[in-house]
């Protein structure tokens, strides 16, 4: 790990809370949302795990990613880009019957949070990376979500209803909210912070024709390498 990897990961992190704070004076549900997320990572933990460069398979769609930002978001991918391969990169969903490929597009990096090398049991603070031309299929898990849209505009679906969200857009899942992305021709990649009274639980994959929970794993899991 080079040794400027640390300090470049805790410059991302202020980067991230100030452009959350500059949208947190909003009196609604996502301004209240992020004044509280803000708060929740004052003092940010102290570091205990690793920044190793990773190999994930999904890893191979950052470049991409990197350039499907807009001019909201630039200052945001300037941060992220030295970073961004010496995150955790995981994807922990068991495969499922109709995608058993997902874990090749679909991965999550935990920064701070209760398995994350800042380790926190009050808040999750992570990115997203979806492939293009890619379902990250209906889930719901007791945390509120957050996401800030960093790249791609991707089609975003909550409680049914679908919309499509590109960079610089902010998305409210609440506790139990069943939702989706689908990607198009671009990749996404997304901030996203956890909140609530259970961040540690673990999001489950809905089955759209039966209703059903098909199976389980956290929807941000990000452990460093031994810890």
């Amino acid at each position: 790990m080079p040794a400027t990897i640390p300090s470049r990961v805790r410059s991302l992190i202020a980067s991230i809370e100030a452009t959350f704070a500059a949208r947190k004076a909003t009196d609604d549900a996502v301004g209240r949302e992020i004044q509280k997320i803000l708060s929740l990572l004052q003092p940010l933990p102290a570091l205990t795990g690793r920044f190793s460069k990773s190999s994930q398979a999904a890893t191979r769609h950052i470049e991409p990613a990197l350039r499907a930002g807009n001019e909201s978001t630039q200052a945001l991918l300037e941060a992220i880009g030295p970073v961004i391969r010496y995150l955790p990169w995981r994807y922990s969903y068991p495969p499922r019957d109709d995608r058993a490929d997902l874990g090749q597009h679909i991965a999550f990096a935990e920064i701070v949070g209760p398995e994350a090398p800042f380790r926190s049991d009050r808040v999750c603070l992570g990115l997203t990376l979806i492939g293009p031309q890619t379902l990250y299929a209906m889930h719901r898990h007791p945390a509120i979500e957050l996401y800030y849209v960093v790249a791609g505009t991707a089609a975003w679906t909550l409680d049914d209803v679908s919309r499509d969200n590109q960079p610089g857009t902010y998305i409210l899942h609440p506790s139990q909210a069943v939702h989706a992305m689908q990607t198009r021709a671009q990749p996404l990649l997304a901030i996203y912070f956890w909140s609530g009274t259970d961040v540690r639980t673990a999001s489950v994959y809905i089955d759209s024709s039966r209703a059903e929970e098909t199976g389980q794993a956290r929807l941000v899991i990000g452990a460093p390498s031994g810890v």
